[in-house]
């Protein structure tokens, strides 16, 4: 069995816990800019990680299966854990749906509420035979699409796409692409993509709206969100969805360019070689992407194709200087920390996304006003942390960093215990 290249757990480790960063303030009404998404054009510190990750994803594929084999049980292991890490995403959207004779929000309802999760959580997560896997994984999958278009009142509101949702899209495409195609198709692929969504977005016109056009809920992306996920998106914008369906197309191009860095990473060529032809793609991806912005803006909402080859090329670039320090210069005695979180991603990714919501439902007296109640989250916030700091946003990226380092205890002892999550 081939080497894990150590950098590419430590670039994962690094985004993961940059995500736990930026989705875990102390407050959202005090982050610093550069911590928080760009409202519409541009491009943050916080909108670099879903593309690193999705890159990622790409060159995690042919490092799974450094021998391709285009056969049923590989395309079986693919749609399973493509399910498997869809339904994961999907579950945080129910989690705050579950309710139980009428129950009020409270500690008895919270405790019924992570049953359910530890039995989805595990039925995902869990180290089954492949056949029970896959069982499980469609089966799951059946019951929450199925209660999205019950007519329960409960979950007709269901937000049937997000981040896990979008990951387990782009695995499975992108999976399918490396096991049917050379990589010469795979380049062609990946530029006909990201050249076709451009052309989707800029040159067909809108239904009910007219000209195309790159603006917030009148986009072609936000129009195919309004007619086929309607009530069924991000909560936030109502009538279109920052994972939506079109804009999916050009995220499947960035794990297609991570997948062809990937095989260029187990080619039995030098590694300094390899170094350098990441580090020159890296600077002409940063490149093109800059200069197709000035035509099509980057942008993560609608995660237009200059965003693609932008967000590619650093993340490339970032790879290449850890990859010379890792495993051209073999400078290996610091990555543990980040190795921590590179291995167990999708531990992070679905507790992280449970955590928050059970602690909002744990209440107890506000001291400020006796006659309310407050959530412990926000207790521990409002009292503990914010007073210490005149600086709001300085209080508030210190409770980010405490929920940091709890984590990183978590995921020591499952390191040092050789405890590995998959999905």
């Amino acid at each position: 069995m081939k080497d894990r290249i150590i950098s590419v757990d430590v670039l994962r480790g690094l985004t993961v816990l940059l995500m736990t960063l930026v989705n875990n303030p102390g407050s959202w009404s005090y982050v610093y800019p550069i911590l928080d998404h760009a409202k519409w054009n541009g491009c943050t510190l916080a909108d670099l990680v879903f593309p690193f990750f999705i890159f990622i994803v790409g060159i995690a594929v042919p490092l799974a299966m450094p021998v391709k084999k285009d056969n049923a049980e590989n395309i079986t292991k693919v749609i399973t854990r493509s399910l498997r890490i869809f339904c994961l995403g999907l579950f945080l959207s129910y989690f705050y749906s579950i309710h139980f004779m009428g129950l009020q929000p409270g500690i008895t309802l919270l405790c019924i509420r992570l049953f359910f999760t530890f039995c989805v959580g595990y039925a995902l997560i869990g180290d089954f035979n492949p056949k029970t896997k896959n069982i499980l994984a469609i089966l799951i999958f059946v019951i929450l699409i199925g209660l999205a278009y019950s007519g329960h009142e409960n979950f007709a509101k269901i937000r049937l796409l997000g981040v896990l949702q979008r990951i387990g899209i782009v695995y499975f495409f992108v999976s399918l692409i490396y096991l049917k195609t050379n990589i010469k198709t795979q380049a062609i692929l990946s530029i006909s993509i990201l050249v076709g969504y451009w052309a989707l977005m800029t040159l067909v016109p809108v239904p009910g709206i007219g000209h195309p056009n790159l603006e917030v809920g009148t986009n072609l992306a936000s129009w195919l969100d309004s007619v086929l996920l309607e009530n069924h998106m991000y909560v936030e914008t109502k009538t279109w969805d920052p994972e939506g369906l079109l804009s999916t197309l050009p995220v499947i191009g960035n794990g297609l360019i991570g997948l062809l860095i990937g095989q260029l990473l187990i080619q039995p060529i030098p590694k300094i070689k390899i170094n350098k032809i990441m580090a020159g793609i890296s600077l002409v991806l940063i490149l093109l992407g800059l200069l197709w912005s000035l035509a099509f803006p980057i942008n993560k909402s609608i995660w237009t194709s200059s965003y693609v080859l932008f967000t590619a090329g650093l993340a490339l670039l970032l790879l290449s200087l850890i990859y010379y320090i890792i495993d051209v210069r073999g400078y290996k005695i610091w990555t543990t920390f980040l190795l921590t979180w590179g291995v167990n991603p999708m531990i992070v990714f679905f507790v992280s996304g449970i955590l928050p919501r059970a602690l909002t439902m744990i209440n107890v007296q506000d001291p400020e006003n006796i006659s309310e109640q407050i959530n412990v989250r926000d207790y521990a916030y409002n009292f503990w942390i914010s007073p210490l700091f005149e600086n709001q946003m300085l209080s508030s990226l210190t409770y980010s960093v405490i929920y940091i380092l709890l984590w990183s205890c978590v995921l020591w002892y499952f390191y040092k215990n050789k405890i590995i999550f998959k999905v």
